[in-house]
């Protein structure tokens, strides 16, 4: 295969929703902890006003990876808190490194809107080299509890019971 062309990312405009769509759906289809709901689910945050981060990736021709970031409450009451994901790359774009600047994309951007943290479900391996970890304090009920992770930006880290934004439900 030959050199591929370098990845912009940049936020959302109104002619890439039917790419984010199409980009996520083909990202989740053969992974068998998805029940295929993220394209949903993204276009929901969209459609309630929760979807406050909205990155594409892109190379010279198309659409290749999307990260979305909406806000989540946690029972304590801590205040700035955000979920990051998910996080789409089509399959001929995985393990090239266009995840990992979505992701560092996206931190960057919710550190420089004053996020006190994000909180993401996702592989400990993966996500632990972006900073997020387990805090058992800070709790997602139903999956298993390693999987569900922070990283504090700023401010006290909270603790208590977290619950995403409606369009998870």
């Amino acid at each position: 295969m030959g050199r591929r062309s370098a990845i912009t990312i940049r936020p959302e405009e109104a002619g890439d929703i039917s790419a984010i769509h199409a980009v996520t759906a083909a990202a989740f289809r053969d992974m068998p902890h998805s029940d295929g709901s993220e394209p949903v689910i993204i276009d929901r945050l969209r459609a309630d006003g929760d979807l406050v981060l909205s990155l594409v990736a892109r190379d010279a021709v198309q659409t290749v990876g999307h990260i979305a970031v909406s806000p989540v409450t946690i029972s304590d009451g801590s205040q700035k808190w955000f979920g990051l994901g998910p996080v789409s790359v089509a399959p001929d774009f995985q393990g090239q490194g266009t995840g990992s600047a979505l992701i560092y994309e996206a931190i960057a951007h919710m550190r420089a809107q004053d996020a006190n943290g994000l909180v993401l479900l996702g592989n400990p391996e993966f996500y632990g080299r972006f900073g997020f970890q387990h805090d058992p304090e800070l709790v997602y009920p139903g999956p298993p509890s390693h999987y569900f992770q922070r990283l504090a930006l700023s401010g006290d880290e909270p603790n208590g019971t977290v619950s995403y934004a409606p369009a998870f439900a």
